[in-house]
């Protein structure tokens, strides 16, 4: 199994409607056919611990059951559209692959 996890932070001037538009891109990827699950969340602002970042906007996090799945994700056409229509409003994205 492939667990793909990605935490985004949108720029300061990203407007809640435009907030709404990208957790919604996010919500388009589940149609690629290899993701086994899909999650979508935002930071638990009441969680106040030193090792826990809160400063990212959204977090996907993606499992697929291997790396072929992976790959395929990575070149699907909704993935694409995704970071084509929606790249212009992160500032800084991070990612964690684990198997």
């Amino acid at each position: 199994m492939i667990v793909h996890h990605v935490l985004f932070w949108v720029k300061a001037d990203t407007s809640e409607d435009q907030k709404i538009a990208f957790r919604k891109g996010l919500q388009s990827l589940e149609a690629v056919e290899v993701i086994k699950t899909l999650h979508i969340g935002t930071p638990v602002m009441a969680i106040d611990r030193p090792v826990v970042d809160t400063t990212y906007t959204f977090s996907l996090t993606v499992f697929f059951d291997d790396l072929a799945a992976h790959d395929v994700y990575q070149v699907h056409p909704v993935h694409k559209a995704f970071l084509e229509e929606f790249r212009v409003f992160f500032e800084k994205v991070v990612i964690y692959d684990a198997e």
